[in-house]
């Protein structure tokens, strides 16, 4: 049990996520102001005493993803002056994590940067939610932990009847295969990959499709959809090589350029995304299934508060 109180804030970035979390924790959000200078700088004043608190700051580095991230340096900063006990980066979307190394010479690694810019700030630990690519983790000189959303998207399937040896679980490229599997093993399906070479930023070519997804139904998994180019080549793919449906989960949907067009054109049956990144009333279809991630990230929050394993949480959501 902690010797320390608990409090959670939030910026701009994901308000109701924040507040869903402190009613599933039965408290209420701390109370601060997130706003601006004239000139566009980001102003923060919080408006009670953290002395000798667990801060935990839920903020999310989604679009816009510069303004959010700053938002979030300078509230960790604000509670490290402010003398909180400890204070906890609670990022359900890590922004820049495409960035995690050079494919070509001359490019930077952007998730290093941004985890070196957190470090600074003053955060002593970080939460997050499918980070990626997992060694994110070691750029941070601090710990980091990365809580899976797959069981939950897992088992919403799972209640839906997609389970068994008419089902199969498909991954969109061959670095989602650890992710797919997981899956897999949850729905008792089969596996299939795509290969796939991507020439450009946001653009993809599928190769090829290893495993039988003929007269099944499909699941296409993946961490984040932003343009819906490689899922929607993906899906149309699968149809065309004689599958029975196409459903397909994503923790982050990111959904941005003519992300929308693409999805309600293509023949998947219904998309499951979470709530790490907030979606407005235009982002929203018949097709679109939105579950909560308030639930999982109150959990972590308890028990990093508590000072208990992590691991245990992991394992539950697994079963």
């Amino acid at each position: 049990m902690s010797e320390h109180s608990l409090k959670v804030f939030t910026g701009n970035a994901n308000p109701a996520l924040a507040q869903a979390v402190a009613k599933e924790l039965g408290i209420s959000l701390g109370d601060i102001l997130v706003s601006r200078f004239s000139d566009g700088e980001v102003r923060v004043q919080i408006h009670e005493n953290v002395r000798g608190t667990d801060v935990f700051i839920i903020q999310p580095t989604c679009p816009p993803v510069n303004e959010n991230l700053m938002e979030l340096l300078i509230m960790i900063d604000a509670f490290k002056r402010a003398s909180a006990a400890r204070v906890v980066a609670v990022i359900p979307y890590y922004g820049y994590a495409r960035q995690d190394r050079k494919v070509r010479p001359r490019e930077p690694i952007s998730a290093k940067l941004v985890a070196n810019l957190l470090t600074v700030a003053g955060a002593d630990r970080i939460l997050s939610i499918d980070l990626h690519a997992g060694q994110i983790q070691g750029f941070f000189d601090i710990p980091v932990d990365n809580i899976p959303a797959g069981p939950l998207l897992a088992h919403y399937l799972r209640n839906k009847g997609l389970v068994s040896n008419d089902t199969v679980v498909v991954s969109p490229d061959v670095g989602g295969v650890e992710r797919a599997n997981l899956f897999a093993r949850m729905l008792k399906a089969g596996l299939a990959i795509f290969a796939k070479h991507r020439p450009d930023a946001n653009k993809s070519e599928m190769v090829a499709i290893i495993g039988d997804v003929k007269g099944k139904r499909a699941v296409l998994v993946d961490d984040i959809v932003d343009t819906a180019g490689t899922i929607t080549h993906a899906a149309a793919a699968l149809m065309n090589e004689g599958a029975k449906e196409v459903y397909a989960c994503c923790t982050h949907p990111v959904l941005s350029g003519n992300a929308l067009e693409r999805l309600e054109k293509s023949p998947i049956k219904e998309i499951v995304v979470t709530n790490t990144i907030p979606l407005p009333a235009e982002k929203h279809f018949e097709r679109l299934k939105v579950l909560s991630v308030a639930p999982l990230l109150a959990k972590a929050i308890a028990i990093i508060h508590e000072n208990r394993s992590i691991s245990a949480l992991i394992r539950e959501t697994m079963e």
